[in-house]
């Protein structure tokens, strides 16, 4: 979360991060890293499922005025989720992977829509 972010939203964020990955574990991905960072991007959670290595965008939007969840994802924001990845892969570059997207319009496990591949064009 940026500096510009209340500690309420802040919260709401690790919330939906900690869902999301409690979702995914559930599904069998295994989170290897929460809120991977570098100077290009950041990625919410990197999971395995099977041998692919997953980077996950968390989204979470409560207030449908300004978008849902999934229009929150813009070109910017898809390039410096990628950045993080080419990043994090310059450790292991032959793994196969995917970046998947985890959309919720609130706090609740039974409305977490996930979206595998989400970056294919």
């Amino acid at each position: 979360m940026s500096a510009g972010h209340s500690p309420d939203r802040a919260a709401a964020g690790r919330a939906a991060e900690t869902l999301a990955a409690r979702f995914l574990e559930a599904r069998g991905l295994a989170i290897v890293a929460r809120n991977y960072r570098c100077r290009r991007g950041e990625i919410d959670l990197v999971a395995r499922d099977g041998a692919m290595l997953v980077f996950v965008e968390v989204r979470l939007r409560s207030d449908a005025r300004h978008g849902g969840a999934a229009e929150s994802i813009d070109a910017r924001k898809r390039a410096r989720v990628l950045a993080a990845a080419r990043h994090f892969l310059a450790r292991a570059p032959d793994t196969p992977c995917r970046c998947d997207v985890v959309l919720l319009d609130r706090l609740d496990a039974a409305r977490v829509e996930w979206i595998r591949d989400a970056f294919t064009e």
